[in-house]
């Protein structure tokens, strides 16, 4: 793991922390965004906690550099101010913690991180992406060309919280967040997670949780079995981004879960899905399409239990 902040109080707790936490093999530390780089550079890591308001280099800043990367570590924002939440999820963050952390908030976000490093090499092509570096600095079992899983790498357990980064050059630690499945059955390449903040608090709803989406104006509300959430994004985006996760436009302003639709029935040419208690209605313009995908994704479910 690799902790950046520009206070040394709030840097050395949080270092303090990850230590404690069993998953994690080894933490390093440093003071801003470019030193971030430069240790980026040098060594591989699972993931960044990073402050957000830092001089320079601040931490949004440097989670859109690292998005670019071939294969970016996971990010998650440590910071004291809870408005930047909406821009952590159109940077795709792994978690947002609010200061002062609170330990059992951390385990979670580690529980995050290491979920997702696993969910990644289930995934077609993971473990190519996974041996193709070099051991990580981080979770621990994090594999690498070092040898098998839970071997240490370049930079092993016990070595020096906030130590000098050194080791030979190696690119960053891959991040593919996973969970959803398109309709073919095939496991789609990541789960994203929704900062919603509600009266002070950061809940993160995953789209696997997600039913359907509506359009309200410049936002959508994500239905889940526990409620409604408001996020800032087009249901354009979403639609653009969810496809391959079995995400379909029933209406102008609905977006459905596939694997969640239960129902879909025809009357007097009007169509209707079911999704547990909720009826949706279906445009005459997507009831051909809707009918076809549901069709097709079931008869991929029954295709193994056929017989010949």
């Amino acid at each position: 793991m690799l902790v950046v902040d520009d206070e040394a109080p709030a840097r050395d707790e949080l270092a303090w922390l990850l230590t404690a936490d069993p998953r994690v093999r080894l933490v390093r530390t440093v003071d801003d965004g470019a030193e971030a780089l430069r240790a980026l550079d040098a060594e591989a890591f699972d993931a960044v906690f990073c402050d957000v308001r830092m001089p320079g280099l601040d931490g949004l800043d440097l989670a859109r550099v690292l998005g670019r990367f071939a294969a970016p570590p996971q990010v998650v924002f440590v910071t004291a101010h809870e408005g930047h939440a909406v821009d952590a999820f159109d940077l795709r963050a792994t978690d947002y913690l609010l200061k002062p952390v609170r330990p059992d908030r951390l385990a979670e976000a580690v529980r995050r991180v290491v979920e997702t490093i696993r969910a990644a090499r289930q995934a077609p092509g993971g473990a190519a992406t996974t041996t193709a570096r070099r051991g990580s600095a981080g979770v621990a079992g994090s594999a690498g060309v070092n040898g098998p899983a839970g071997v240490n790498g370049p930079a092993g357990l016990g070595g020096p919280v906030g130590g000098p980064v050194t080791g030979p050059v190696s690119g960053p630690a891959h991040a593919v967040a996973a969970g959803g499945r398109a309709d073919d059955g095939t496991a789609t390449a990541e789960d994203e997670t929704f900062p919603v903040e509600l009266g002070g608090v950061t809940r993160f709803v995953h789209r696997s949780e997600v039913r359907y989406a509506v359009a309200q104006g410049d936002y959508v509300r994500l239905h889940t079995a526990g409620g409604g959430h408001l996020v800032r994004v087009s249901l354009s985006t979403l639609e653009e981004r969810w496809a391959a996760a079995g995400f379909v436009r029933i209406h102008r302003s609905t977006l459905v879960a596939l694997a969640h639709v239960d129902e879909l029935r025809m009357d007097d040419g009007h169509c209707t899905i079911r999704l547990g208690d909720r009826v949706l209605p279906v445009s005459r313009r997507h009831t051909r399409a809707l009918r076809d995908r549901l069709i097709r994704a079931a008869s991929l479910t029954r295709a193994p239990g056929r017989s010949t």
